[in-house]
Order: structure tokens, then C-alpha cells, then sequence
């Protein structure tokens, strides 16, 4: 059964509304605590954020059983991971040992009484409950908390927006059609393995290190012949890449032989010979692969390509860095308001940045008042910028080519141009995610990936409502200081 948190007083606990944190400590981790603090202490919307987690999170559990950890410790730890860009490890040990999240989450004790601990793995298994569509609502009510509470924005006034991409990286070395090849041979013995530990009793697999050891070398030795230079190079890539594409035939066809004979008895040998089975899939794919591009000298066609057989979503971008000039991952399309808060975001599926601009508007301009709106060349189509033109007064679209004399004379002109400066802060704002940890994803799988991106949006809007608190504290501190001078 779990809770959202009810702090229920016990001797030597410590209220919530105790927690004291420095106006004049500017770091990541006190901004993000001053927010969640005034958050909780703040009924309507501590009300609407431990609605969506117990939707979410609840709805499918009983009202009896063991007890599991509260909602409030669950959202807090996930959103100091993200803030502090750190890993489960660091995480764990900052839930037990450091004082003021302790004191925020509501479980640190004064000296003498036994502390209450969390385990590293309660704390990564709770985590990975929070999904992407319930990061979009929470992270909506933190947008309305900050314009509201915080920011003291008015009903009526209008927003002035920043639209602009980035890659968000998955987690995954650099792909070469011949180490995507010794990937899935690895995978491919592992899970042999796998069924040679469970049933030792299965023949024809006593050489399997040597199978391992040999696919590795060849691997190897392809890669050297490939980076080298000097006399006689093609010769010798293609000498490697015969031996190796020979042994991945020889282990393929093994595989096929031996995979009829290995015994299924149970739901987890099931799951053994699915994955199996998938993975001499892309074995056989990537010696297709292999063969075609090294052996026949044949240009693969974008669509066939793999970049991962592990994160399969992954994409290979080029968006025309010099450095780097290739990423590997997915496109985020983001948008920043006068505040500096996230109000949208949208994760790109091979879509190039003109392609988002019309879902864009229809989830933005039903929302909010809109004053101005500015892009860079990427977004710019005839179409979208007249779309967007029927609702904002002033829309900052640099047209992608060769300008008439009324275009150009728009884009010379003193708001046009004043606007156009003022987009470059959006860069500052993604420097700031990649530091909230949207980089390059840890975590495992398109569904974590895409939940991950949620908890590194929330975690920015957090630290810079945060930020915002403590900076008002900081000025009415200044404020009060002369009048105790005057006075005395």
C-alpha cells in the first residue's frame, strides 16, 4: 500500500516546514529544494501534483500489502538525480546522508534517534514508475505554479517564445557495420550461455570461449586493417573481412543447427530462445551488411542501416557541427518563454525542425496569449510562417535561401533584428539541460528514454522557479539590512 506522504510527527523528526535553506548558497541542489519546499507547503498545488502521481502510480495497486515508498520521496529523489546530472550511487547516498534533503523528504531525525535509510534498489525500481505522459501533466502544473506564484504573471499578458532543437544522445558506442556485427555474435553466445549454466547437460558448445575469443580477434583485427594506412591496405581489409565474415557464417549456421535441441520447459527458456532468435536476426543482417559494403564495395542505403541493436530508436543526425559533426540519438524540440521555463517540448521522430512547427502551434496557441515567436532558418517554411502569422504579432522566422526585397527589408528591420538577437539565449537554456542531465541518456529502452527527457524538463522548470525564490529572498534580506542600520 503506499502513500502520498503524510508526515505523521514522531519524537525527534523534523517538519518539512522546519527545512531552512540558505538565500545566499547559489547551487543547482538548494534552487531545486527551495521549489519542491514551497510546492508542498502550498495546498493547490501540492494537491494537483500528488493527484497525477497516485493516477499514474496507484491506480492499478491494492489498498492492502506491504508498504511502498511515499509518492512525495519517489518525485523528490527523481528530480535531485536529474538536477545534480548523478548516477543511482551518488543518489543513494545523498537520500541517506545529506541533511537538508533528508529534511525536505520529510524522514531526517535530530541526533540520538535511529535514522530511517532507503536501499539502492528501492530507490531505482520506484523511479522507473514515473513515465513520460505523467511528467507532461506534472511538469504542466510546475509551469502554472511558476507563472503564477512565482513569476506573478498576469492572466492577460502574452508570452514572448523561443523555439529551437538538440540532440539528446543515447547511450551507445560508434557504429561500424563490423562491431554491430560482433555485438550481436556476443549477444548471440551470451545467451547460450544462459542455457548452458540452467542445463549443463547440452552438447556441442564445449568450445564456446574459443568462439567468443575468435570472434573478438577477427573483429579486432578488421578494425586495425581499416584505420591503417600504407601500402597494401585494400588487400589486407579484405583478406580481414573474409576471415571474419567466415567464422560469423560458421557461428550462424551452428546456431541454427544446436537452436532446435536446446530444451524450453519453461516460460524463462522461452524468453531465452525469443531473444535468441532476434539476435540471429541481426546476425545474419549485419553479415549481409558487412559483405556488401566492404567485400562488393556497394553504398548502403540510409534505410538499412542499424546504429544500435541495443537502442534501436537511435538516429544517426547531422545538423552541420563541425564538432561534432555526427550525434547519435533523438532530435528535442524545445520552447522557452521570457522566463526562461520550458513550456513545450517534443521529442522528433526523423523529422526534420520545419515538420514540428504546425503541431507545435496547434498545442501552443489554444494555451497561452502569444506576443512574439522566434525560430532559427531550420523551421522556416512559407507555409508555417503564415500559419503562424494569423495569431502572433510578431514571428521571427529567418527565411532558409535567397531573400526578395520584402523579405529582406522585414528582416532588416529594428524589432525584426532586436528579436532575432534575443533568440541565441534559447542556447543558453539547452546548455542548461545538458547539465540537468540531457546530454546523453543512461537509461535503457525507448520508454526510459523518453520518460528520462521528462524528468530533465521538469528538473530545469524546478531549479529555475527555485532560483527565482531565492532571489527574492536574497532582495528583501538587502532590503531589510538598511532599515536596521538607520534605525540603530
Amino acid at each position: 500500500m503506499r502513500k502520498r506522504f503524510e508526515q505523521q510527527l514522531s519524537f525527534g523528526q523534523i517538519p518539512i516546514e522546519d527545512l531552512k535553506l540558505s538565500a545566499k548558497t547559489k547551487n543547482s541542489l538548494n534552487e531545486l529544494l527551495a521549489a519542491l519546499q514551497v510546492i508542498y507547503m502550498n495546498k493547490e498545488y501540492n494537491e494537483k501534483i500528488f493527484s497525477v502521481l497516485e493516477k499514474y502510480i496507484c491506480s492499478d495497486k491494492k489498498q492492502t500489502g506491504r508498504k511502498g515508498m511515499d509518492l512525495w520521496h519517489i518525485f523528490v529523489l527523481s528530480q535531485v538525480r536529474m538536477c545534480m546530472n548523478t548516477s543511482y550511487n551518488i543518489l543513494h547516498d545523498l537520500a541517506n546522508n545529506h541533511k537538508n534533503l533528508r529534511k525536505l523528504m520529510g524522514i531526517e531525525k535530530v541526533f540520538g534517534f535511529e535514522p530511517i535509510e532507503f536501499e539502492y534498489q528501492n530507490i531505482y525500481d520506484n523511479i522507473s514508475l514515473l513515465s513520460d505522459q505523467m511528467l507532461k501533466e506534472i511538469n504542466a502544473i510546475v509551469l502554472e505554479f511558476g507563472h503564477r506564484e512565482v513569476f506573478k504573471k498576469k492572466e492577460t499578458s502574452a508570452l514572448r517564445l523561443k523555439t529551437d532543437s538538440f540532440v539528446v544522445e543515447s547511450n551507445v558506442h560508434f557504429p561500424t557495420d563490423y562491431n554491430l556485427l560482433w555485438d550481436c555474435a556476443r549477444k548471440c553466445l551470451d545467451t547460450v550461455y544462459k542455457f548452458l549454466g540452467k542445463y549443463p547437460g547440452i552438447k556441442g558448445w564445449r568450445k564456446i570461449h574459443n568462439w567468443k575469443a575468435e570472434m573478438k580477434g577477427l573483429m579486432r583485427e578488421l578494425g586495425k586493417a581499416s584505420a591503417s594506412g600504407g601500402k597494401g591496405k585494400q588487400e589486407r581489409v579484405l583478406l580481414s573481412a573474409k576471415r571474419y565474415l567466415t567464422k560469423a557464417n560458421a557461428l550462424l549456421n551452428k546456431l541454427q543447427t544446436e537452436l532446435p535441441d536446446f530444451p524450453v520447459l519453461d516460460k524463462t527458456d522461452l524468453l531465452y530462445v525469443i531473444a535468441l532468435e532476434g539476435f540471429m536476426d541481426l546476425l545474419a543482417k549485419h553479415i549481409d551488411l558487412t559483405k556488401r559494403r566492404i567485400i562488393q564495395g556497394e553504398s548502403i542505403p540510409h534505410s538499412e542501416k542499424m546504429f544500435s541493436i541495443f537502442e534501436t530508436y537511435t538516429e544517426w543526425i547531422k545538423k552541420g557541427k563541425m564538432r561534432p559533426n555526427v550525434e547519435l540519438g533523438k532530435k528535442l524540440s524545445i520552447t522557452t518563454d521570457q522566463y526562461d521555463l520550458i513550456i513545450d517540448y517534443e521529442l522528433m521522430n526523423s523529422q526534420q525542425d520545419r515538420d514540428v512547427v504546425i503541431g507545435l502551434a496547434d498545442r501552443l496557441l489554444g494555451r497561452y496569449k502569444i506576443a512574439s515567436w522566434s525560430f532559427d532558418k531550420g523551421y522556416w517554411t512559407k507555409d508555417n510562417k503564415k500559419l503562424l502569422q494569423l495569431e502572433v504579432p510578431q514571428v521571427i522566422m529567418p527565411k532558409l535561401g535567397k531573400r526578395n526585397q520584402t523579405e529582406a527589408e522585414e528582416e532588416k528591420a529594428r524589432p525584426f533584428r532586436r528579436l532575432k538577437n534575443k533568440h541565441s539565449a534559447i542556447e543558453s537554456n539547452i546548455h542548461e539541460l545538458e547539465n540537468r542531465g540531457l546530454e546523453r541518456c543512461p537509461d535503457r529502452g525507448i520508454c526510459r528514454y523518453t520518460s528520462y527527457i521528462g524528468l530533465g524538463i521538469c528538473a530545469y522548470n524546478l531549479k529555475k522557479i527555485g532560483c527565482q525564490i531565492l532571489k527574492a529572498r536574497r532582495e528583501a534580506l538587502e532590503n531589510v539590512a538598511p532599515d536596521i542600520q538607520l534605525a540603530a
